[in-house]
């Protein structure tokens, strides 16, 4: 079987690890401190909050954007789970807002039609790695006075106008789980930019101390700083020094990585081209955009009969995500039609595009594609 993930850990990663797991210091140490200076050369932002997860980051990010009780949020349902519970956690409303079917992210415009009085934030997602419109996003709730979190959990590497994802939005989103083209087995990262220096830079010392119970660890530490007052609760959302010793080694291929997710996806789109496949199209994606391609996502006309093709041929294939506003958790949730999501999650498939697709894999894959459209007629 061809698998559309694979774990990527490098080599290099063992007597980095063994040192950290028997130096007597696995907690949050100096090793995420050096994590945290690398992402920020990675991100091109000096304000950098590494977490425990990706959704430990959405969760501080609404924190921080104060979504609680009486807010609406909108976003949008074609995600992760992970992208839309933080909101229910903050007790806050969700309301739903459509996507373009041809590229899965976030409608500017039905997100501007359905702004209200209680409306606090807007979260988008980068859906398979490429980032949203986010010059519109940002002057949408630049206008209306409310905030924008980026969830960039597949987009870590990708860039928006020759601007690197993290570097952009006031509240960026990263996810270093197993699988993602980072890894720190699991954990995350929130990036602070976007509006004045000032505030980002309120919105990240803020941070810091509530992703830890609220305890400053920049003061001196006497008695293990059990004199200190707290002045606002926190959570234990912080990652460790053996999490972060995993992305440092991670770090030093993740150029490789992504360089390999591009090349397999510009050869898909070239060969969806020239085969001349009917039944099966890319996403449509803007040249003012570069994807990280996590996902590399195909819209099919029959996708049980795609999908059994497929899986009969030994090549992994999966629509990833479901749409979140059919779990009964987000009941509660509002919205009213969303046409692009129907269309859209009605016909998405996502191949394997990863680093460890070679080219004889690719060809497995595309001729099983153009044999499958041959069937279809």
């Amino acid at each position: 079987m061809i698998p559309l993930f694979k774990v990527r850990l490098p080599e290099s990663i063992d007597g980095p690890l063994l040192e950290v797991l028997y130096s007597g210091y696995i907690g949050q140490g100096p090793k995420v401190d050096i994590f945290e200076r690398l992402l920020a050369d990675e991100f091109q932002n000096p304000r950098v909050l590494t977490t425990n997860s990706g959704t430990s980051a959405i969760h501080l990010a609404a924190r921080l954007a104060g979504v609680g009780p009486g807010h609406e949020v909108i976003c949008t349902p074609m995600t992760c789970t992970a992208s839309n519970m933080p909101i229910l956690e903050r007790g806050a409303d969700i309301v739903w807002a459509d996507i373009n079917p041809h590229d899965a992210n976030i409608d500017p415009d039905d997100v501007e039609r359905k702004i209200t009085s209680k409306t606090r934030a807007i979260v988008c997602v980068d859906w398979g790695g490429y980032p949203c419109d986010l010059d519109r996003l940002m002057d949408i709730a630049e206008a209306h006075g409310i905030y924008l979190i980026e969830d960039a959990c597949h987009a870590i590497g990708a860039s928006y106008k020759g601007a690197r994802i993290g570097s952009i939005s006031m509240f960026t989103c990263f996810s270093f789980q197993a699988i993602k083209h980072l890894t720190t087995v699991d954990g995350g990262a929130l990036t602070l930019a976007g509006g004045s220096a000032a505030m980002a830079e309120t919105h990240y010392r803020r941070g810091r101390l509530i992703r830890w119970y609220g305890i400053d660890r920049d003061t001196p530490r006497t008695d293990f700083r059990c004199e200190d007052n707290i002045a606002e609760f926190g959570y234990k959302f912080h990652m460790n020094d053996v999490a972060a010793t995993i992305g440092i080694e991670g770090l030093k291929t993740l150029s490789e990585t992504l360089a390999a997710h591009r090349l397999n996806a510009a050869w898909y789109g070239s060969e969806f081209e020239a085969r001349g496949i009917r039944h099966a199209r890319p996403l449509a994606y803007e040249p003012d955009r570069i994807s990280s391609y996590w996902l590399y996502t195909i819209l099919v006309d029959d996708r049980p009969s795609f999908m059994d093709w497929m899986t009969k041929r030994g090549i992994q294939v999966s629509q990833v995500h479901a749409r979140n506003d059919k779990h009964t958790c987000f009941a509660g949730a509002r919205g009213g039609p969303l046409p692009g999501v129907d269309e859209f999650d009605l016909h998405k498939v996502c191949l394997p595009v990863g680093w460890w697709i070679g080219q004889d894999e690719r060809e497995t894959i595309m001729d099983a594609i153009e044999a499958w459209d041959h069937v279809c007629g």
